[in-house]
């Protein structure tokens, strides 16, 4: 953990069912948005990297939650974008689940942005 990484306490998460998701909006500069996969907790920004969305107005599935502007998709384990319209990934932190309750670490390097571009053969980025 860095000088600058922020814990956050969210509280009991256990009622959260697999393919369940939460909002945070309190949580950092965009909110976050917990949701549970295969009996894991993941913890993603709460803002399309496409179009300044929150995600958790989207859809969650499997791995991957869906934008419902465009439908830009993203992984919640890491982060990374299933591709167009979306040309870069979204934030996703370190998640802690205890008896005590979850906890999130906000992290100025969580992200898998790679700088707007995409893979090879992007045209342009769209923010």
């Amino acid at each position: 953990m860095s000088d600058s990484d922020e814990t956050v306490e969210l509280g009991d998460l256990s009622d959260l069912a697999d393919g369940e998701m939460r909002c945070f909006e309190d949580v950092g500069d965009y909110g976050i948005v917990v949701c549970r996969a295969a009996g894991t907790l993941h913890a993603v920004i709460d803002n399309c990297s496409h179009a300044d969305t929150p995600l958790s107005e989207g859809r969650f599935r499997g791995h991957t939650i869906t934008c419902p502007l465009h439908g830009a998709q993203f992984d919640v384990r890491d982060g990374s974008h299933a591709g167009p319209p979306a040309f870069e990934g979204v934030d996703v932190y370190p998640v802690s689940e205890t008896d005590d309750g979850v906890v999130v670490t906000l992290t100025t390097s969580a992200g898998n942005r790679d700088g707007g571009y995409g893979e090879v053969g992007a045209r342009f980025r769209t923010r």
